[in-house]
Order: structure tokens, then sequence, then C-alpha cells
């Protein structure tokens, strides 16, 4: 796992330009500690911070051709990057056993057909200096980042946000249009950032860029959503599909260690590696001496019943600065999901024993795990119930103070989910993610964002208003690539640690997608493929574990001095959110009438970051 930047200029001198890339790759240094790479190209630039995980003593970047015409900086891993290499060998001499050359050989003899045959999670830009042609490409599910601005014949492209910051000669405005994104979804939808003209690839997309063409960007691949007519699967498919996701992603020359929370996904994914190796697979775990926050004992468990060398760390305190750092040095934009803390922890426990870590990431949104599937089922019976008794019902659950413990461990909290769940329904059709807030709270809290918003590269029109296949689908193009893997690729990099996540192989997802939603989930079960399939490799509990997930205690920070710095905040500088309706939300969360923690830390981030982009 790798960062790169690249630049293209004709108006700066040469020196300030490589004054600048140095910046940029300082400011990428913890994605690739191991070795630096710097190239000019006159008007071309690049940078490159490596972490070597394949071919630790070769493949070195930038790389070139051998007549030096093509330059790539890559990030990311080609799983199958053995079997291209036996296709591409009669037409290349290979030097290095590394997938970058790999690469590098598929897109100069192949073009962007190559892309289709790659099997992986990758960033990259490649230069073709004869045409002045630059190609940047992201994988498919979109797990590793690629972001780029032009302005003024100038083109920079890097793979976070601060360091396409060091090249920028100007400073960012914030784009009003994300800005309603990010309070409707928590994050900005895919293609866009906070900042005006500053862009990401599409993931499954390639994009083009020469000086003074338009741009363009294509898809390479796309999600298929099943038909009436659906491919007939059977748990053997399952089966096959991701152990061979897995055996593929436990291939480097370096230890690969997982993560393991105890739940279905990780635990699924550490007994299938275990059965592939030869010694007890390194899973690592955090916990917290709070016991509504640790999962760590059920980790526990499952590291016994696979015979893992487990490895757990508890953390005694909370800290909303680590979490402030992660957003302004990492992220370098608004993003309200606070398990990126606890992302960022247990990676750091694991940076200390591996450089490789798998993952269970992608298979709520695949195959229906989430609490929200669950209560868009449920919502088909409650819509029939009488109107009066809906609304008495409904206030009688918001009348009762909602508890500030998490939904898996009380059933009022669930009421209280489910209430805003129904509220919002309407509202959330069609479907594109979950809202942060019923449409009145928000035209209350940003009227001046009412209207503004992008809309989501695509997604198929919705059949039916309740329609659950269209929730798993854009869940998995839309919150899954925006929150979770942004979460997951910036927190562990932090640490240098590169993650894998075996239920994104592309035919696991191709797979899961054939079958209809309604094969995936019923009311009181979720993921009931994967339960079917893999049901022997797992302790009867663990199938029987309720969903929790990491979670932080914001609504205490805000009870606290965290509050007070929300104030101060609202007070000191102009922005969408309308002030009045901020304090009345924090009051109703200071009384203990309702749990507004996860709104609040959404306002107190863009807040905070609101100058980012001037410095």
């Amino acid at each position: 796992m790798c960062g790169l930047a690249f630049q293209y200029t004709h108006d700066q001198h040469p020196e300030a330009v490589k004054h600048a890339m140095n910046a940029a790759l300082k400011r990428l240094q913890h994605r690739g500690p191991d070795e630096n790479g710097l190239y000019a190209d006159t008007p071309a630039y690049f940078a490159h911070a490596r972490l070597s995980i394949v071919d630790l003593n070769d493949s070195h970047q930038p790389m070139h051709s051998p007549d030096q015409r093509f330059t790539l900086v890559f990030n990311g891993e080609i799983y199958n990057h053995k079997g291209l290499r036996n296709d591409l060998a009669s037409k290349w001499t290979f030097i290095t056993k590394g997938d970058t050359e790999v690469i590098l050989a598929g897109l100069i003899l192949e073009g962007e057909n190559f892309l289709t045959r790659m099997q992986g999670m990758w960033a990259f830009a490649f230069w073709d200096s004869r045409t002045e042609r630059l190609l940047l490409s992201r994988d498919r599910m979109g797990e590793k980042p690629l972001y780029y601005t032009q302005q003024h014949g100038r083109f920079s492209c890097a793979s976070e946000l601060p360091a396409l910051r060091c090249l920028a000669t100007s400073p960012w405005s914030d784009d009003l249009d994300s800005s309603a994104d990010y309070f409707r979804f928590g994050y900005c939808l895919p293609g866009y950032t906070a900042w005006k003209q500053v862009f990401e690839v599409l993931p499954g997309h390639w994009l083009s860029w020469r000086p003074g063409a338009p741009i363009e960007q294509h898809a390479y691949w796309k999600l298929n959503l099943p038909g009436s007519e659906k491919s007939p699967t059977n748990d053997d498919d399952l089966r096959h599909a991701l152990g061979e996701a897995v055996r593929s992603r436990l291939l480097a020359d370096v230890e690969i260690g997982a993560f393991l929370s105890g739940g279905i996904d990780s635990s699924l994914i550490c007994a299938l590696a275990q059965e592939q190796i030869k010694r007890p697979l390194k899973t690592y775990t955090i916990g917290f001496n709070q016991s509504s926050y640790d999962e760590s004992h059920h980790a526990a468990e499952v590291a016994a019943f696979l015979g893992t060398d487990h490895h757990c760390e508890i953390f005694t305190h909370w800290d909303e600065k680590q979490l402030e750092s992660l957003l302004h040095n990492h992220l370098g934009q608004p993003f309200s999901d606070s398990s990126l803390l606890p992302t960022a922890l247990v990676s750091r426990v694991a940076a200390g024993g591996v450089k490789v870590s798998l993952s269970g990431d992608g298979a709520d949104e695949l195959f229906g795990g989430y609490q929200r599937y669950q209560a868009r089922i449920i919502l088909r019976w409650y819509s029939r119930l009488p109107g009066t008794l809906k609304k008495v019902s409904e206030k009688i659950i918001q009348a009762i103070p909602e508890p500030m413990t998490h939904h898996s461990r009380n059933l009022l909290k669930k009421a209280h989910l489910f209430v805003d769940i129904a509220m919002r329904q309407r509202a959330e059709t069609p479907y594109i993610a979950p809202l942060m807030f019923h449409p009145d709270e928000y035209a209350t809290l940003f009227p001046d964002l009412v209207g503004l918003g992008h809309t989501p590269h695509g997604l198929p029109q919705q059949s039916q208003p309740d329609d659950l296949q269209q929730m798993l689908y854009s869940d998995s193009l839309i919150y899954l690539p925006q929150d979770i893997l942004a979460k997951v690729d910036h927190a562990s990099m932090a640490s240098s640690l590169e993650t894998r996540a075996p239920f994104l192989d592309h035919k696991v997802v191709e797979l899961a997608f054939k079958r209809d939603a309604r094969q995936h989930l019923s009311i009181g079960n979720g993921k009931k493929w994967i339960r079917t399939a893999f049901h022997d490799k797992l302790p009867e509990k663990t199938w029987d574990r309720r969903k929790q997930g990491f979670g932080v205690p914001v609504h205490e920070w805000f009870r606290g001095e965290l509050g007070g710095k929300l104030v101060n905040l609202l007070a000191s500088q102009p922005s969408p959110i309308r002030s009045e309706a901020a304090l009345k939300m924090l009051s109703a969360h200071k009384s203990g009438a309702r749990d507004h923690g996860h709104r609040l830390w959404m306002l107190y981030v863009y807040l905070s970051m609101q100058n980012y982009g001037q410095h």
C-alpha cells in the first residue's frame, strides 16, 4: 500500500513545483514509510511513498518503461498479477517480480482494456510523455482513494486531500452542494469532495486528461442490479468464491494478520484464513473499560475456537483530539463517522505486529446485515396501520427519554431509531443512503442548503418505494465506498497498515447480486446466505450475536467540554448551520430527552474544518 502524487504545470518554476511535491510527499509519508520516490519529466512531476508488501527489494516507483516514455505511480495490490504476468510474458521482458510492472506492461500493451483483467484494489496515475496523456483509475469498489483538481492549465492528483492541498497555488473554498450532501448523509457523494473544483476519481472508472482537452471519465465495470431472472446460485458457489478471495489476499512477502471483532464478518474471514495457513493467524482487536463499547471478550472466544495468535489492547479513555487529528491530517474534509477513531486504534495495534491485515468489510452491504434493512421490512407492515395509531405510537415513544446506549442492548433505543426511520421513509424514497435528519429538521438547521446537493452517479430508478434490492445496491455503491472504505483506508494507513477485504472481491460482489435481496434477509434474520453457506465454520453463539460494531461515546462528549466547544464554534464563525436550531438540539441532548450525539458531532466536524482549505 502506498501514496502517490502527480502534477502537470507549465507556469511554475521547476524548483517551486519540486518543493510542493516534497511537501505532498511528506504528507503521504504514513502511507509509505519504506521508500520515497520523486521524478520530474517537466512539465510532469511524480511523487511516491511506498509500503513494501510484494517484491520488497525491487519494484521501485515511480516506474518507467524501458524507453522512458511511460511513467506509473501506483497504490494498491493486484492479487492476480502472477497470472497476468504469464499472459504478458511473450510481449514483455519483466525485470521485477511485483505487480507494479505488470500494470505498467498491461497498460502499455492493452490500454484501458487491461483494467477489466485486474483483480484487486488500486489507484494509479499513468503518464504518456509523448502524447502528454494522463490516465487515472480506481478499483471497482473504491477501496483506494484518488483525488484530483485542474485549474489554469495545471492538473494535480494525490492519494489524500492534505497532500493534494500542498500542490494548490490558491486557497480552496467550500462547495455548498457537497455541504448539503454532507449534512444529509454524513459524507460527500462519489466523485465529489467538500471543496469546489476538487474531485475524486469514481470507483470502477478510468479518467483521461490531456492539456487543453476536456476530462473523460468512463466506467470499465458496473454492478448489475438483478432483474426478474435470477441466476441460479448455491452454497458451494459462495464458499468457493469467498475462499478464493481469502486465498488470493494471503499472498504477500510479509506476514499477514486479521482484524477480529468477534462478529460474523471478521470471524468468518479469520476462519477461512486460518484454514489456509500453517501457522496460527495473528488476530487483533481492541477493548474498552466501558462495557457498552467493549466486544473484546467475543473476539477472544472466536480466537480460542479458531486457534489464532490473538492480540488485544484495552483503552481506558477516549480522546476526541485523536479523532480531529485524523480528520485534519488524513481525510482533509468533513466526515461524520466517529468510528474512524476505534478503527484507527485497532489498526495501530495490528501495525505493531504485521504490515497487512484482513478485514470483514463489505458483508453488511452485500448480504443484508444492517438493521435498517430489517426496519424496511417491518415498515411494510407498519405502513398498513391506521394513521392515528401510528401518530399516537410515535408520540408516546418520542415522549420517553431516549437511552444513550447502543441499540443492540436496548429495546427502547431500537424503538426510537425505528420511529426516526419511519419518519424519514418518504424522504429516503428513492433511496440513496441513510439520512441523518428528517427533512423538516434539515430545513430548520440548514435553510440555505435546501435544494442544494449533487445527483449521485450510476444509480438506477427505484422500482418500488420499499425496494430492498435498491437499498443493497445503493449502499454498495455509495455508503460502502464513501463511508466504510474511506474510513478504513485512512484510519489504517495512518499507521502504515494495509487492509484487504475479501468480501469486496468483485466475483463475490457479483455473486451476491445474483440473488434477490429477500434471499439475503427476512424479519429478524440478515445475511441468510452467509449463515447457510458457512454455518460449520463458527461457533453457534457467534451466529446468534447481535450486530454492534465499533462505537464512540459522542453523546457523553457533548454533555461535557465538547458541548461548550460547539457553542463557541457556532458563535465565532459564519456557516450554513442555523445556530438557534443547533443550540436547541444541544439543549435537548444535554437534558437527556434525545440522543443527538452523532448529529452534534456532524455539526462540530463541519465547523472545525470550515477554514481547512484556506491554510
